[in-house]
């Protein structure tokens, strides 16, 4: 690999996304001379001068502006367009969310993976790089093992060891997708919103037997802040139904699509548990409680 984009998107949280870009900066040092890294950001109507001081601070970073309602899949879906169109031809597309602050060897872990995969799998694939929270260190986002147990799924984040391990579907925290993958089944897909797209998008290729490797160890910081995926019977049903369609919220439409496209028979399912812990909270709590 010689020529790397890099993806952000990121709307309103400044200090947030300049602590994640000198992060980004200091781990790439070591490969500056040898590797060309392009980063792709696009500012989503932000109002709080994030532009204006990643300009100043990182005059090399192109910076793309968004319709300010694109949220999370479509600012990267914007991003990773706008890398494509480059004269420059890619060999690989880093996915980054803003709010992750990158350990120096993050990059190496994402290397050793890409070697390991083409060895043992004779092609190059995805890789993911766990990250933990700050404060209590466990494990935030990574990679998911999927198994199926009857109308239910069951999903586990899988624990980074000291080698890389084969995962069913990945959070785009930190996120290397190879040229080859692309040209396989292309980027995100455009019918999301805001959620799931990295969940969709990383299942489809283990669908399609392309690998999706775990990196070892960690690859940096960032707090888990969905909070709960449901309000409490305190909360007013127009409240309640406000925050099932939310792309913030439970995003609706994009886990609908999501749960028909890759789930079908557990669709159903789910279908009915949103909408019971929109209409019945006080129900929802006490099965989630023995569930």
């Amino acid at each position: 690999m010689n020529k790397i984009a890099i993806l952000l998107t990121c709307h309103n949280r400044k200090d947030k996304t300049i602590h994640c870009l000198t992060s980004l900066y200091k781990a790439l040092e070591l490969y500056n001379a040898e590797m060309t890294f392009d980063v792709f950001l696009v500012d989503d109507g932000c109002t709080d001068g994030t532009s204006d001081a990643i300009k100043e601070l990182f005059s090399n970073i192109n910076v793309i502006s968004g319709s300010g309602d694109l949220f999370w899949s479509g600012g990267m879906i914007l991003a990773w367009k706008t890398a494509l169109m480059q004269d420059k031809e890619y060999d690989a597309f880093l996915l980054l969310n803003d709010d992750v602050i990158l350990m120096k060897d993050f990059f190496t872990n994402l290397l050793v993976s890409h070697e390991f995969c083409l060895k043992q799998y004779n092609q190059s694939g995805i890789y993911v790089c766990s990250t933990k929270d700050m404060l209590s260190s466990k494990i935030s986002y990574g990679g998911t093992l999927i198994t199926h147990r009857g109308i239910r799924i069951k999903s586990n984040l899988v624990k980074p060891s000291d080698t890389p391990i084969v995962c069913t579907m990945a959070n785009a925290n930190i996120l290397l997708v190879t040229k080859s993958v692309v040209d396989k089944i292309g980027i995100l897909d455009e019918r999301y919103y805001h959620q799931f797209a990295d969940f969709d998008y990383t299942f489809v290729a283990s669908q399609r037997k392309i690998p999706v490797l775990v990196c070892p160890g960690f690859g940096g910081y960032c707090d888990d802040d969905h909070g709960k995926d449901w309000l409490g019977p305190g909360s007013s049903l127009k409240k309640r139904i406000s925050f099932l369609y939310s792309p913030l919220g439970l995003s609706y439409n994009d886990q609908i699509y999501y749960l028909k496209k890759n789930f079908k028979f557990q669709f159903p399912y789910y279908f009915l548990m949103l909408w019971l812990k929109t209409f019945c909270p006080f129900v929802w709590e006490k099965y989630k409680k023995y569930n």
